[in-house]
């Protein structure tokens, strides 16, 4: 009990360790995607952290499997290294059983990521969305911040206004420059606007939104030509884009509860389902892939078998992906589905784990051959 004890301390605090310098890593690329996305007006930066809190479950179902794999190879990798594990043989640990006080650690990790995938992460995942969704149908007005220069939707203008007000649809010291696009000008021309005052209106008939501007001037014309056009007005009226539509698509699967994907005939359903049922399952088959993997011998170096291991988990995981967009595009059988990638990789551990033993069996026989017939 006392070496199990040892093990599985060594196993988890080396998987916490990895898991969240990995988690970091990922986040933080995650973030610097939002955090400009926020910079462009294009989120609103109060949002930022709640899209983050609700991806974190879906970030972890992936980071945990990784972070025991390298865990596994690195405290195994340390014990060998330090011949720690030469004791421990030499006090009766077999290669099985040392495999059997893994792989309770790996089940319990294996539950976590099971509730992540089949619980958690959908949940999270369909709020994220909810609220890139709901961003997306944001006005013109919304992006707008007091004393700077804003870019319209379209892309092709800047607004500009000293001061908003809370409600979001009154403006003072109105600033407004258009290449083009503008009623009354042909593209190549800038259409420059400044007013007093303006607000958002909204017509009763047609329900389009509009701009009103009070009090300003008119300036249009191409850049280096003399013709400019000046125009001063009272009030004047434009039309505002319409905030763009949410994604008008069916469900995101990864966003769809468990329960649904059960009932549901859609063959990228039909992989979701499956693909959340691989990952705890992964995590149990790259323990057995970690074990002998992690077996070092201490003239070589306590990173050698790294490499190749971090490599067999990477061509593991494509693999997965892979078999889950050929069953969404109908190239794969829903029946068995991505599950045969799963028996190879099992195959490979269980070869892994009894080569050694395989190959000490023949060896002896071809000795005893031998000695018999001298």
């Amino acid at each position: 009990m006392i070496i199990f004890r040892y093990l599985a301390r060594e196993v988890l605090v080396s998987m916490i360790a990895v898991s969240g310098v990995l988690l970091l890593i990922i986040m933080s690329g995650r973030f610097v995607k939002y955090l400009a996305d926020a910079a462009a007006g294009k989120l609103a930066p109060d949002v930022l952290l709640a899209i983050m809190g609700y991806r974190l479950p879906g970030f972890l179902e992936l980071v945990l499997p990784l972070g025991l794999f390298i865990a596994i190879l690195m405290a195994y990798g340390r014990l060998y290294m330090d011949s720690e594990m030469t004791v421990l043989s030499a006090c009766g640990m077999s290669q099985r059983k040392l495999l059997a006080y893994t792989m309770f650690p790996a089940l319990c990790v294996s539950i976590i990521v099971g509730t992540l995938s089949l619980v958690i992460s959908p949940v999270g995942i369909q709020r994220a969305e909810t609220i890139l969704d709901e961003q997306k149908m944001r006005s013109e007005f919304d992006h707008l911040k007091p004393t700077r220069f804003m870019p319209t939707q379209g892309g092709n203008g800047v607004t500009y206004a000293e001061t908003l007000s809370r409600d979001r649809k009154q403006m003072q010291k109105v600033f407004m420059a258009e290449m083009g696009n503008s009623k009354g000008s042909s593209d190549g021309d800038l259409a420059i606007m400044l007013a007093e005052r303006g607000e958002q209106v909204v017509d009763d008939t047609s329900g389009q939104r509009y701009l009103k501007l009070y009090d300003g001037y008119r300036y249009s014309g191409r850049p280096g030509d003399a013709d400019y056009q000046v125009v001063k007005f009272d009030t004047y009226m434009q039309l505002l884009a319409q905030p763009q539509a949410a994604r008008k698509r069916s469900a995101k699967a990864d966003s769809i509860p468990t329960s649904e994907l059960w009932q549901s005939k859609s063959l990228e359903d039909k992989a979701a389902l499956q693909w959340r049922f691989s990952l705890p399952l992964l995590v149990l088959v790259v323990t057995l892939l970690a074990v002998p993997l992690s077996k070092t011998n201490p003239r070589q170096g306590r990173y050698v078998q790294m490499i190749p291991a971090i490599l067999l988990y990477i061509i593991y995981l494509v693999s997965l992906n892979a078999a889950r967009g050929a069953l969404e595009e109908g190239r794969l059988p829903t029946t068995p589905g991505i599950w045969p990638v799963h028996f190879i990789f099992i195959v490979i551990a269980l070869a892994l784990l009894f080569a050694p033993s395989i190959k000490l069996h023949f060896s002896g026989n071809k000795k005893a051959v031998v000695g018999g017939a001298s």
